[in-house]
């Protein structure tokens, strides 16, 4: 939006200058070579860990943020964004990681859903074979922040805990955890970002779908400085 605003302005006070450097900046922010190595930089040099690897704990906590949930009447459609969180966390606690499996009641003001995130995360994790009482659902939440402290009302005094999230988003749900007194420990998955790849001359090419995975790792970085300034 910034570049397109600068674009706009070149073109009114005719400043080429301006529009082609604006362009020019667009342009590399959109080329999968630039997105994916500023990317993996987001994610951290950590790879997805085997289960055999991650330590035990009391809880196996798996945030919000893959789900879309439409209403029609009397039937509810669900759309899966990034199911490796679930997965992930289903996965754990059948390995015996933990004894309780915590989803997050994720809900935006502005979601005419009755369900929360993570109402529809227990029913499906029912089926996949977890015992109901072995399931807690917190509050509905709206952000990373409340969902720390929401787990923490919810599962208090259990303070080990594997935290299930995005990778590019741990890092910032780590620290918001443990400043709740959590010890967590970092279970990554969904990477958007492949391991060592060959530069093709696609990597050059521009598209929307780069240019959108920039503009999510930069949403990410304002994140953290936003709650590393916070008080």
């Amino acid at each position: 939006m910034v570049i397109i605003i600068v674009i706009l302005i070149g073109l009114i006070k005719n400043k080429k200058k301006i529009i082609y450097i604006a362009i020019g900046v667009l342009y590399i922010l959109s080329t999968p070579i630039f997105s994916n190595n500023f990317f993996k930089l987001v994610e951290g040099s950590e790879y997805r860990k085997p289960i055999s690897a991650i330590d035990s704990a009391d809880a196996i906590v798996v945030l919000s943020g893959m789900l879309e949930i439409n209403e029609v009447g009397d039937s509810t459609y669900i759309e899966w964004g990034d199911p490796d969180r679930f997965f992930g966390g289903i996965a754990l606690f059948k390995t015996g990681k933990a004894q309780k499996l915590v989803f997050t009641g994720g809900k935006m003001p502005w979601d005419k859903a009755k369900k929360t995130e993570g109402a529809v995360l227990k029913e499906y994790a029912i089926s996949n074979g977890i015992p109901e009482e072995k399931i807690f659902v917190t509050k509905d939440v709206e952000n990373t922040a409340d969902e720390a402290v929401a787990v923490k009302e919810l599962i208090s005094p259990s303070k080990r805990i594997i935290l299930v999230t995005s990778a590019f988003h741990m890092y910032r749900a780590k620290r918001l955890f443990e400043k709740e007194g959590f010890e967590v420990i970092a279970y990554k998955v969904d990477y958007k970002t492949a391991g060592n790849s060959t530069v093709t001359v696609m990597d050059f090419l521009p598209s929307a779908g780069n240019l959108a995975m920039t503009e999510s790792g930069m949403r990410e970085i304002i994140g953290r400085l936003y709650y590393f300034i916070k008080p």
